[in-house]
């Protein structure tokens, strides 16, 4: 059996089911991000790490600059999904010998810009040659307050679910300019009892399902919604679990069963 043949959930299935969690985990790696539990009762610690590919993530022909950008922004967006607030982070590159100095100068320079846009600190990281495309993975700690901590797994029948922006600029090369949406993540926790959240970066149609599986719902699309340019649309909501749900959107991005 190869990765092509089962896709990237369920290998993440596999092989997630046979770890062993400690009791201060709270929010496990079938989530956006792993929460733990500290000494310090009234925060929890958060940690991500994601990557970008080249021929995967972005072309090779990418503005190095977009690309430092994008790999930062990818693992903050996990952070928004969770409500937390992002402080510091370690920086993986793996390129082939024959990479241009200045094009991984300009992409650290992507890196600072979009850390400096959350006040992050790049503390540390690593450095490794590949006879393969290049890699990046940015790994990110912060914190969130333990009463604002948000997962995929708290939706209820009956919630309405609402996206924030306007979907489908992936198309469009957007996602090289994203902005994660952590200022309106932690707005909407202050404010609201939000239940469950999830960052969209594999497409609705991919991480919707996703949502609602780890919610143990289904959910009830209103098609006719464009997703205008407002800051949260509502686009349906969760409803009793079948298997019907599924079969109403395009299917989103899935590793390993895309073309590459």
């Amino acid at each position: 059996m190869k990765l092509r043949d089962i896709g990237e959930d369920r290998l993440l299935g596999r092989l997630l089911s046979r770890l062993s969690l400690g009791k201060e985990v709270v929010n496990g790696p079938d989530d956006d991000c792993a929460v733990m539990e500290t000494r310090d009762h009234g925060n929890l610690l958060v940690l991500k790490t994601d990557c970008v590919v080249a021929g995967v993530h972005f072309l090779p022909t990418a503005n190095a600059l977009d690309v430092g950008w994008k790999a930062m922004m990818r693992p903050l967006s996990d952070f928004a999904a969770t409500s937390a607030v992002p402080q510091s982070a370690l920086i993986t590159l793996i390129a082939p010998e024959q990479t241009n100095v200045e094009w991984v100068e300009r992409l650290y320079r992507g890196l600072g810009r979009a850390a400096k846009r959350f006040k992050v600190s790049i503390v540390g990281g690593e450095t490794s040659r590949t006879r393969g495309p290049v890699a990046i993975s940015v790994s990110v700690v912060g914190f969130v307050e333990s009463d604002r901590c948000v997962s995929r797994r708290g939706g209820r029948v009956g919630d309405d679910l609402f996206v924030t922006g306007r979907l489908g600029g992936a198309v469009r090369q957007k996602h090289l300019q994203f902005i994660p949406r952590i200022a309106e993540s932690r707005w909407l926790t202050k404010h609201f009892s939000i239940h469950a959240m999830m960052d969209l970066s594999d497409g609705l149609g991919a991480d919707l399902p996703r949502l609602a599986k780890a919610s143990r719902v289904g959910f009830a699309i209103e098609m006719e919604k464009k997703f205008p340019k407002l800051p949260l649309t509502r686009i349906g909501s969760f409803s009793q679990l079948s298997t019907r749900n599924y079969q109403l959107l395009p299917s989103g991005y899935v590793h390993f069963q895309q073309p590459a």
